[in-house]
C-alpha cells in the first residue's frame, strides 16, 4: 500500500475502541494466563515499558514497519523479535515519552519525526514481570536507521502488505524462558519468527488496522 494511501486511513483507528484482550489472546502462548493468574500479586509492582510500532514510507512510498532483533544475551528476550521501545526512566514525563526516547536510541529515528496515532491496550508479561504499552505512530518521511550496538542485532523493516497477510499467521513450536516446548501462535515476517508479547500487540494493531484499511 502508498504510504500516503496508509496515512489517510490510519488516522481513523484514532476513534475506534481498542480490542484489548480479545486480540492478545488469539496470538496468546496457551501458558500465558495460567502464568499471569500466578503471577497476580507481583504484577501489582510490575515495571513499565514503552514500545513503539513505527510504520512510514520506504524509497518507494510503499508502507513498511520496523521491528528489531535483540541481542543475545542472559535473558528472557534474549535473541527476540520486538518493537522499539523499553523501560520507563524517571526523567521520562510518561510512557509515551519513554517510547519515542528509546525508539531514537534503538534505531535512530528521532522525535521530530514521530507522530504518535494511537495508545494501543497494554500487556502484562509475567516472565520479565514488565507492564509494557504500545504506541502505534508514523514518520511521514523514510527513516535512516541507526541500530544501538549494544542492545539490537539486526532492523527488520516489515512490508505493511506481508503484515497484514493472514498467511504469515502461523503456528510453530519454540523454546520459552522456562525450557519447556509449546506451540504457539506466531507471526513468519522477513523470515523471522514473533511470537510473545510483541505478536499480541502485533495482533491488536492488526485487528485495529482492517477495520480502517
Amino acid at each position: 500500500m502508498r504510504f500516503n494511501q496508509f496515512l489517510e486511513s490510519v488516522v481513523k483507528i484514532k476513534h475506534l475502541d481498542l480490542f484489548g484482550e480479545t486480540s492478545h489472546a488469539k496470538m496468546s502462548p496457551p501458558y500465558r494466563l495460567e502464568l499471569a493468574e500466578k503471577m497476580k500479586e507481583k504484577a501489582k509492582s510490575a515495571k513499565k515499558a514503552g514500545v513503539m510500532s513505527l510504520f512510514y514510507p520506504n524509497a518507494e512510498d510503499e508502507t513498511y514497519l520496523v521491528l528489531i532483533l535483540r541481542k543475545t544475551y542472559k535473558g528472557v528476550h534474549s535473541a527476540q523479535v520486538g518493537f522499539p521501545g523499553g523501560r520507563y526512566e524517571k526523567e521520562d514525563d510518561n510512557l509515551m515519552v519513554t517510547a519515542i526516547r528509546e525508539t531514537e536510541e534503538e534505531v535512530g529515528v528521532p522525535e521530530s519525526l514521530v507522530e504518535i496515532i494511537k495508545t494501543m491496550s497494554p500487556l502484562y508479561i509475567p516472565p520479565s514481570n514488565f507492564i509494557v504499552h504500545p504506541y502505534v505512530a508514523v514518520s511521514k518521511t523514510t527513516p535512516i536507521f541507526i541500530k544501538q550496538e549494544t542492545e539490537v542485532e539486526d532492523i527488520i523493516e516489515v512490508k505493511l502488505k506481508d503484515f497484514l497477510d493472514e498467511a504469515n499467521c502461523i503456528t510453530t513450536r519454540v523454546s520459552t524462558s522456562f525450557n519447556v516446548e509449546v506451540d504457539v501462535p506466531a507471526f513468519k515476517l522477513n523470515g523471522h519468527i514473533v511470537w510473545g508479547a510483541t505478536a499480541m500487540m502485533l495482533g491488536e494493531i492488526k485487528d485495529l488496522l482492517k477495520q480502517v484499511l
